[in-house]
């Protein structure tokens, strides 16, 4: 096993660290490289950082040059080692270094930044001439969903989800249910909660950390996450904890009963 995978969480965050560096040296010595920002758990929060953690970061550049700072890894290569990487967006790259160390990022102008939602980060490197507060996003952050739209999302995936398993969509059926309805409750469960650490929360992603925001969420998840042949039971578990959470609309709920019913006869 790769010692990086069983390494302490300090260690861990140590080693991502002098490789951010690494690669801010790297890009420092070229004349159109502006600066390196820190996303995600190695950005502004390290605390999190373990041996499962990744480097997510975005390249500024001069816009002239973006396109040959995503089509020639070099920069990234004088770093460390590339062994696999693979074009994810028009911006960026998912890459694996040689000892395991994985990487998402993107390059951009300063300007663009100003169109694209992210996480506040912090810079590694920058040069004078780079404005300091483009570590914070110009463009805002999702917003938190309202209750009504998350419950009538969570009942509609439900019911559309059901209808598919009944006629034998059950990969469909176990998406609908066990993720997107799911995403939904865990949501409003955040919503409602008096014990949730939102300083934790990925604006994009509500499972990221979720054991950790939501102490005892674990046997919810055991049973409304519970497979692709338990897709019934996951829509029946979820709807329970909907109901014991807050009003829901009766014909929606005899809805989905009765699609269970069907479904489960089929």
């Amino acid at each position: 096993m790769n010692e990086r995978h069983t390494a302490s969480p300090a260690d861990a965050r140590a080693h991502l660290e002098r490789r951010l560096e690494a690669i801010a040296a790297s890009l420092a010595i070229r004349p159109e490289a502006l600066g390196l920002l820190a996303l995600g758990s190695v950005g502004r929060a390290c605390d999190r950082v373990d041996a499962g953690s990744d480097l997510d970061f975005f390249v500024l550049v001069q816009p002239a040059f973006k396109q040959r700072c995503i089509e020639h890894l070099d920069w990234l290569e004088a770093a460390h080692p590339v062994v696999w990487h693979f074009r994810n967006t028009a911006d960026g790259h998912k890459a694996l270094m040689v000892d395991g160390v994985f990487c998402e990022f993107a390059v951009f102008s300063p300007e663009e930044l100003a169109d694209i939602p992210y996480a506040p980060g912090r810079f590694v490197w920058r040069r004078p001439e780079v404005d300091a507060g483009l570590a914070s996003p110009q463009r805002p952050l999702p917003t938190v969903p309202d209750r009504d739209w998350l419950v009538g999302e969570l009942l509609s995936n439900l019911m559309v989800g059901l209808q598919r398993l009944a006629r034998g969509e059950v990969l469909a059926a176990t998406r609908l249910v066990q993720v997107h309805a799911l995403d939904r409750l865990l949501e409003l469960e955040e919503q409602l909660r008096q014990d949730v650490d939102l300083r934790s929360r990925d604006p994009f992603q509500v499972e990221r950390r979720i054991e950790r925001r939501l102490p005892g969420v674990e046997e919810l998840l055991r049973e409304a996450a519970s497979g692709y042949t338990h897709t019934l039971q996951a829509a029946q578990r979820i709807l329970a904890q909907a109901e014991s959470r807050v009003p829901l609309p009766a014909p929606a709920v005899a809805r989905i009963r009765a699609l269970w019913a069907a479904a489960a006869r089929a």
